[in-house]
């Protein structure tokens, strides 16, 4: 399949560099609710990249659950493989991507677990079914004979914790937060003329900004 000539030209929008404010926390609480606002499918949707020490990066879905003072969190199971990334190298980037206002963000930094407490408060939020299916993925990615036996293991589990009983929050399963260090803000723009601004944090925790070339 050859795509070569399909294009679109992104017209949509502009990023100046005079009228953003200092934090690019602020900046992403914007343009997350305006996603919201315009009724983008799952704007919290976002794109995990991990690497562990084989150094083959990995990528997937997951979703964000919280915009913090200092980063993001969001919500799986430890012991998958993105956990096993993270076990070998606490850093990470994702991605979201607006398509709908031409617009994605990158967000990298140091990724480390959240305090058990406010992962299980989490967790007790959840659906009930959803509860129940976190232990079914014991563990997240390990293969499994088919799916009649993920079946069996979710129907045993309801049978065990029916709606009126509570499903213990399980010990592999929590939050990480990644502690954004950089921060990168892509508008498109007709002819390829994409506005970048990308946000550093510096030693004194200031964050300073640039403009890069598309």
């Amino acid at each position: 399949m050859d795509f070569t000539d399909q294009r679109l030209s992104y017209e949509k929008g502009e990023l100046d560099q005079n009228d953003i404010p200092a934090s690019p926390l602020e900046l992403l609480k914007t343009w997350m609710s305006q996603a919201l606002e315009q009724k983008v499918q799952e704007p919290y949707a976002m794109s995990l990249a991990t690497c562990g020490t084989d150094m083959k990066p990995s990528v997937r879905i997951v979703l964000l659950r919280e915009i913090t003072d200092t980063g993001i969190i969001f919500y799986t199971n430890y012991e998958s493989a993105k956990g096993e990334d993270i076990k070998e190298n606490p850093n990470a980037e994702v991605l979201f991507f607006w398509h709908e206002l031409e617009r994605q963000v990158r967000i990298s930094g140091a990724i480390a677990k959240i305090a058990a407490d406010k992962s299980a408060a989490y967790f007790q939020k959840r659906p009930h079914d959803s509860q129940v299916g976190a232990w079914v993925s014991e563990p997240q990615s390990g293969e499994v004979v088919n799916r009649a036996v993920m079946e069996e293991r979710f129907e045993q589990l309801k049978t065990d914790y029916p709606e009126n009983v509570q499903v213990p929050t399980p010990k592999f399963w929590g939050g990480y937060e990644i502690t954004i260090e950089k921060i990168e803000f892509w508008q498109g723009r007709a002819n390829r003329m994409h506005d970048r601004i990308v946000y550093t944090k510096g030693d004194d925790a200031d964050w300073s900004t640039k403009r890069l070339l598309p």
